[in-house]
């Protein structure tokens, strides 16, 4: 039971599906991972191991870490830059092998830093689901010069492609910064006019931001509602995240409905 429980109020969310909370993993070993989850484990969905750190980590460390998230109901994935690079090495294959012994349930897929055609793409989409994976996709480029290229139309369309390939949510490129990428201006701010088109035209519960900074998780907080998926989410923001999804800090305090 929470300390002050009677101050607490509940969060009703689908696990996976709505009020996502997707944390960044840049390397935490097992036993900070264990006390961690103590405190934050129930409001985490999915951790995502950054980028390709996980090919310089031992199997053995790899698998114990996700099974410790799994055990606290929480998917832990490959960051989608390393099926990149399985990618452009002609061994995708072998990653997907490798990810089975691995023990992923779940794998991203995106071209955030290499070029691929829609139906490279979706190809990639529908061979990693036909493994037996799940699928998480990410739309949009790390290098702002080339994402800001992307129109609202085309980013629109292709989420809806990766989703009729499969996909079971889109990831917003932010990166880990949150500035100067997708919906957020040099300074981080949101461009509201912006995520307003991409909400009209998207499914919303389909999406997950990419949210690191905490002015951007309070604005989706504020427009979506406390079940907003979030994603890229520093370990050491997780609980201050629930606590202003549930109303708790002043940023959201009296301005959300559970």
């Amino acid at each position: 039971m929470y300390a002050f429980n009677f101050l607490t109020p509940a969060r009703i969310r689908e696990q996976y599906n709505t009020g996502i909370t997707m944390m960044l993993d840049k390397g935490l070993g097992p036993r900070m991972v264990e006390d961690f989850l103590k405190i934050a484990g129930e409001h985490l969905d999915f951790v995502k191991f950054g980028w390709g750190i996980i090919s310089l980590c031992d199997k053995d460390i790899i698998q114990e870490k996700i099974m410790i998230y799994r055990d606290h109901g929480i998917e832990a994935h490959p960051g989608g830059t390393l099926s990149e690079i399985a990618y452009i090495q002609g061994k995708f294959e072998e990653y997907l092998h490798e990810a089975e012994k691995l023990g992923f349930k779940y794998l991203e897929i995106s071209d955030g830093s290499i070029d691929l055609t829609r139906e490279e793409k979706t190809k990639i989409i529908e061979n990693t689901i036909d493994h037996g994976f799940n699928v998480i996709s990410e739309v949009g480029k790390k290098d702002p010069k080339k994402d800001k290229l992307i129109s609202l139309e085309e980013r629109v369309e292709f989420v809806k492609n990766d989703l009729r390939a499969g996909a079971e949510k889109v990831l917003i490129e932010a990166r880990e910064g949150g500035q100067n990428i997708g919906v957020y201006d040099e300074k981080g701010n949101v461009k509201e006019d912006e995520v307003d088109y991409l909400i009209e035209h998207l499914p919303v519960k389909k999406l997950i931001w990419e949210a690191p900074q905490k002015n951007q998780q309070v604005y989706f907080i504020l427009k979506i509602g406390p079940n907003a998926n979030l994603g890229n989410i520093p370990p050491e923001d997780v609980i201050s995240l629930e606590s202003m999804r549930r109303g708790l800090r002043g940023d959201t305090l009296g301005k959300v409905k559970l």
